[in-house]
């Protein structure tokens, strides 16, 4: 759980005056009553009105709320234009969440910064794709947090196919073409895939496991250390 996301439930947990402890919060937020010590502090000296001591518990007056959520006016202008743009190039549960994103962040906004997300005028137009390129981009994004391996099958710049298993790494957008970074089992080393150029795909096998020189941040390097993309990550 995030910190934000812990300090939050805190906040839940306190509301109606009732006293708690720091040994149930720590409990029902899985860290340590050090932590919950920590937090509190931290909550106390941002105004959030907390009484109460460590061995004893805490307790939160009643009538206290959350202050609405604030952004700025280039803050809401990013998270209404990035939405917009995975809706359209985003895999299909991306486009439904950015879309219920946009929902829940008017929902909260106070009336003025309401108006200006609704008066964004920053649009995107998904040209060419298709669901099947959208259904592969959900798929694959699941796989790469799941450290679950994929066969494919890929056809390549010749429209030649090939079976692969590969463990896929992370995801790159180039304005119309979104690839996969990943390490090809079959080639023993990184390889680049364009998801429109994947026609099947499916689970491999067991999740694979972090092993030095066929991470992300391995690719990273390699991309670093050679400015002319090496023949390694070419997609083929």
């Amino acid at each position: 759980m995030r910190r934000a996301d812990r300090l939050f439930q805190i906040v839940q947990y306190l509301r109606g005056g009732r006293l708690v402890t720091a040994a149930n919060l720590a409990e029902w937020l899985e860290v340590s009553e050090r932590t919950i010590y920590r937090d509190i502090t931290d909550l106390q000296s941002s105004g959030v009105p907390i009484e109460g001591e460590a061995g004893v518990g805490y307790l939160m007056r009643d009538g206290y709320d959350l202050p609405p959520l604030m952004f700025t006016r280039d803050e809401i202008v990013a998270l209404v234009a990035g939405a917009r743009l995975i809706r359209a190039w985003g895999g299909a549960s991306m486009a439904r969440a950015a879309e219920e994103a946009l929902v829940k962040i008017e929902t909260v906004l106070p009336d003025q910064e309401r108006q200006r997300a609704s008066e964004v005028q920053i649009h995107a137009m998904a040209t060419g794709m298709t669901d099947d390129v959208r259904a592969t981009i959900d798929t694959v994004e699941k796989a790469i947090e799941k450290r679950q391996r994929l066969s494919l099958i890929y056809r390549d710049v010749e429209n030649q196919t090939t079976d692969r298993v590969i463990r896929p790494l992370g995801l790159w957008f180039w304005g119309k073409v979104w690839t996969l970074v990943a390490w090809c089992e079959l080639r023993d080393d990184f390889r680049m895939f364009r998801l429109d150029r994947i026609d099947e795909n499916k689970p491999a096998g067991e999740q694979f496991k972090v092993e030095r020189g066929k991470t992300l941040t391995d690719f990273y390097r390699i991309m670093e250390e050679r400015p002319q993309p090496p023949d390694r990550t070419r997609s083929g």
